[in-house]
């Protein structure tokens, strides 16, 4: 069984942080789209059984009908695809939330405030999505495998082991309470930086959200049998954020500081934030363009 497992893609995210650099803040919602299509356009050309998406898939207070009429119009291009998505606390299960209130195509399944059970050939997906913007139980510990025979998969948002008051607001799990479920794979959603050596598996966020997301972001991609689990991640985003430490403490004048930044070696698709340290010696306004 094949499946591609997504979350944290934050559609219409208002991207605060980059939103005051020119268009930043536009082009990373054009991006969200591109890689959404990049994603379709995998599971049509290899013939993808499963969509997984663990939640944070768009933001409530901000996501345009538009863009919920551009998702599902691209799963109305995969038919044969079954999509399984978890409300997370970005995009929860509301009254009033497109997850409720829209008409979504066919193959798409939203899980609500309770745990749900889908059986499907030799496969059990079990659900659960946010109802609020916080959730301090979603009653996983209840939870009993009915056959363990067959591939058992939890779809879910939330934090593994979450120590602090914070992380335990956004549904913290015990990682070992979920290895005693013997699930075959749980797709988890929350954390945005990528996690998928074992089979409790963070994708990250399928796109860079800014200079504290560095690094690849994309999908993982599976094949599970009983017994059996090939995971693979594939880099999806075209821009990935980088950071450069300049160190001026010997710099002294402003002529001499853009002559080091001019003779920085960059790449193309790469976004870069300069970090001055050291000693200053000379007046820096960080405001001039």
């Amino acid at each position: 069984m094949k499946f591609v497992h997504i979350a944290d893609m934050h559609f219409d995210s208002p991207f605060v942080n980059l939103s005051d650099k020119d268009i930043l803040g536009d082009l990373r919602r054009l991006e969200q789209r591109k890689v959404f299509k990049k994603v379709i356009e995998y599971i049509k050309q290899n013939e993808i059984e499963y969509l997984f998406i663990s939640g944070d898939f768009y933001e409530h207070k901000y996501v345009k009908s538009s863009t919920i009429e551009y998702i599902n119009n691209l799963a109305r291009e995969i038919p044969s695809t079954k999509i399984f998505i978890s409300p997370g606390n970005h995009d929860p299960y509301l009254k009033n939330s497109y997850y409720n209130k829209f008409s979504w195509n066919e193959n798409i399944k939203i899980f609500h405030s309770e745990i749900e059970k889908i059986e499907d050939d030799n496969v059990v997906i079990y659900g659960y999505g946010f109802s609020d913007f916080y959730c301090t139980n979603c009653e996983i510990e209840e939870l009993k495998i009915d056959n363990p025979n067959k591939v058992n998969i939890l779809i879910i948002h939330g934090t593994l082991d979450g120590a602090s008051i914070e992380e335990k607001q956004y549904n913290s799990i015990a990682k070992k309470m979920l290895e005693e479920k013997k699930f075959d794979y749980v797709a988890l959603g929350h954390i945005h930086k990528p996690d998928y050596k074992e089979k409790i598996v963070y994708p990250g966020s399928t796109i860079s959200l800014g200079f504290d997301e560095l690094g690849e972001h994309g999908m993982v991609v599976g094949d599970i049998q009983k017994g059996k689990l090939e995971l693979e991640f594939i880099p999806l985003d075209e821009e990935t954020f980088k950071e450069i430490e300049i160190d001026i403490t010997n710099i002294l004048s402003k002529e001499e500081l853009i002559e080091k930044i001019e003779n920085i070696k960059t790449e193309e698709n790469k976004l870069y934030k300069i970090i001055l340290i050291g000693n200053k010696n000379i007046e820096i306004n960080i405001k001039n363009k």
